[in-house]
């Protein structure tokens, strides 16, 4: 097929997805930038990939922390290789990317904590059994396991296991999601498998990600022409019969409360960002708890409701959406102004802060974990604070020390429940004093990892489509993980490849899974 001309593109959404969407449209398209509007119903472009500095205060919010690696995060940096670097524009964002590693390099001493401890985690603590279905199960066709869940195939054994707690909250695994995703996690990484308890893999950019990944591809749109509107909500489009299937002809949109429609046509290209895994989130303070939102104040899920209605190929998003309980945590930011906190952490770590990766408290009934990013982790961040960035994995168990669900603490309370766990309490008032903790819950946060068959997820490109494609965590790719920037900037990818027939492929999928290296590595460490 030879490729087609774009007339107009009209990207929903203007997360990373949707910010790679139209550097590819403009890269590999040739699309003029003139012609590329992006919709962002938020105050600001990024999606999860949000950092900010508190108004008023000194203190950072940020929903999330990511970290990266050398072989699984090849579509990002694909991504990060044409922006550039804009304190150097000869430097791309991937040659500053590789020098910041080069610079900065992790290595964990302990990476699992109890009693306030580090613990020796390289022991996978599996019993033969478990090493045995761990590797079976590898071996299994898609098709077996689709639509079951982790604790539908493993043991209690495995859930009380160092393996579990190292991939699980590296990952943010509960077990009750997805085999089918498990499976796909473990194959994608098991190069690494040989020193996960050390996180020597991991890699992290210079800043936090929306000031090293967001703001620079956003600016550098921007620079060159392509229109962004915020505040700016898509609740409908418009679907038509063609000849060969289905086409949108029309969008609907609100802005400053007012309704305004656009008119499509086959020649112009529409890419929907389905779904948020930070929709309706809720922030607290450090003394006020975040509310669990059950009813969609954001219009990302709403859409995706009405576009499955369409047809059968667009998806279900009822999968995905429909149980919050099963897919919510809570995260927290803490903004320290004073560095007693991050000296204590130094000696339980025996690294400074920024090399030693993620850590966990094994004995914690909310399982939290948490990562002392390389300082300063804001460009703005004055020398004299410090941050870091944590999550509760089980957010409905009553704490160890403060006797209520994480999903019903303030600030102060889960950072003393910290505290305890770290048997720093002679500090707690000084530390507690000097220290903003800002919680926020998420309550769709891994709902990508719901169980799930063929035909949940949508295509990238649906086969009735002749003008659209669907992008971001919740359409569908082959052998890819979701829960990573890569999965975002891929399904970029291939929209744009697949709309405008361009004779080219996607970022390459690493497949670590087939090398026979790896493979032997992996048995052994399984086995040790």
């Amino acid at each position: 097929m030879t490729a087609r001309n774009c007339s107009k593109a009209y990207i929903v959404g203007g997360g990373l997805a949707g910010i790679s969407t139209a550097a590819y449209l403009i890269k590999n398209g040739k699309v003029p930038a003139g012609d590329i509007t992006v919709f962002e119903e938020l105050d600001f472009f990024g999606g999860s990939l949000d950092a900010f500095k508190s108004r008023g205060e000194r203190a950072y919010f940020m929903r999330g922390f990511r970290m990266l690696e050398a072989k699984v995060y090849s579509a990002l940096f694909d991504l990060m290789s044409f922006i550039p670097l804009p304190e150097d524009p000869k430097k791309s964002l991937y040659d500053d990317f590789l020098e910041f590693n080069e610079e900065v390099k992790t290595y964990s001493l302990s990476r699992l904590v109890e009693g306030g401890e580090p613990i020796d985690s390289k022991p996978f603590t599996l019993s033969f059994k478990e090493r045995m279905k761990l590797l079976r199960f590898l071996t299994f066709k898609e098709k077996k396991i689709e639509n079951m869940t982790i604790a539908d195939y493993f043991g209690e054994d495995f859930f009380e296991s160092n393996f579990w707690y190292l991939f699980s909250t590296t990952f943010s695994f509960q077990p009750w999601h997805s085999l089918e995703e498990l499976k796909r996690y473990i194959r994608r990484f098991m190069h690494v498998s040989p020193t996960v308890h050390t996180q020597q893999c991991i890699r992290s950019t210079r800043y936090n990600q929306f000031e090293s990944i967001v703001q620079p591809i956003r600016n550098w749109l921007t620079k060159i022409g392509v229109n962004f509107i915020k505040n700016c909500a898509v609740k409908d489009v418009v679907f038509s019969k063609t000849q060969t299937g289905k086409c949108i002809s029309g969008l609907t949109y609100v802005q400053n409360g007012t309704e305004n429609r656009i008119h499509t046509t086959l020649n112009d290209y529409i890419f929907i960002s389905i779904g948020s895994m930070t929709a309706d989130h809720s922030a607290g303070t450090m003394d006020q708890a975040p509310e669990t939102i059950r009813t969609h104040r954001n219009q990302s899920w709403k859409l995706w409701e009405k576009i499955a209605k369409e047809d059968k190929n667009f998806g279900r998003p009822e999968v995905f959406e429909g149980n919050i309980d099963n897919s919510k945590w809570v995260g927290f930011t803490c903004t320290f102004n004073d560095p007693l906190f991050f000296n204590l952490i130094e000696k339980i770590t025996r690294k400074k802060a920024g090399t030693e990766g993620p850590l966990t408290i094994k004995d914690s009934n909310w399982v939290i974990s948490f990562a002392l990013p390389n300082h300063p982790h804001f460009k703005d961040q004055p020398e004299d604070i410090t941050v870091f960035w944590g999550y509760g994995l089980y957010p409905d168990k009553v704490g160890n020390f403060i006797k209520k669900k994480m999903s019903e603490c303030t600030g102060h309370e889960i950072l003393t429940e910290i505290i305890h766990h770290l048997k720093m309490e002679e500090h707690l008032e000084f530390i507690t004093r000097s220290a903003n903790c800002i919680p926020c819950m998420m309550p769709y946060i891994t709902s990508q990892f719901q169980p799930r068959k063929k035909g949940d997820r949508p295509k990238v490109v649906p086969d009735n489509s002749d003008n659209f494609a669907f992008i971001g965590q919740f359409c569908d790719i082959p052998l890819d993980i979701v829960f990573t920037l890569d999965y975002s900037v891929r399904s970029a990818q291939i929209a744009v490849n697949e709309l405008l027939r361009l004779k080219r492929k996607e970022t390459p999928i690493y497949k670590g899974w087939q090398d026979v290296i790896v493979i032997v590595k992996t048995i052994m460490t399984a086995l040790r």
